[in-house]
């Protein structure tokens, strides 16, 4: 129900989120998604690739400090502001924050990537509403 999503920590300096591009160029992995958000002194790059296992291993190798974390990616067949609204709102009836959440668009669908406070309440809601999740076979295959 899960999948693995990749986050970085980037120092704010030139060249430093071409490093982590370039490694995951060279293993021949695909970038699915990625989103940046930044603080003066770093920034977290969380990305979601086609094989997180080995990205991580060939990050942690070449010493960039990376981490695997779980994050649901639920998608929404139709794009539509009113779709994404409610699906938002499923979390919040359920006492649940969003630490942070970021979309991408394959094959006219949606896919809402997120990560709560609560995993386990969030499976629970994932289970109930009968929501469909990404896995890590279909990261493979997008």
């Amino acid at each position: 129900m899960t999948i693995n999503q990749i986050s970085v920590f980037l120092e704010n300096k030139y060249g430093t989120l071409n490093k982590v591009l370039d490694l995951l160029a060279e293993a021949e992995i695909h970038v699915i998604a990625a989103t940046v958000a930044d603080t003066t002194e770093f920034g977290i790059m969380r990305l979601l690739v086609s094989e997180p296992q080995r990205a991580y291993t060939v990050l942690k190798n070449n010493e960039v400090s990376a981490y695997l974390t779980d994050v649901f990616a639920i998608v929404l067949e139709r794009t539509y502001a009113r779709t994404f609204r409610d699906t938002v709102a499923l979390f919040t009836r359920a006492g649940l924050s969003i630490e942070y959440m970021y979309s991408f668009a394959d094959s006219g669908n949606l896919v809402l990537v997120l990560r709560t406070n609560n995993p386990e309440s969030t499976r629970e809601v994932v289970r109930r509403q009968e929501l469909r999740c990404l896995t890590e076979n279909d990261l493979g295959k997008l």
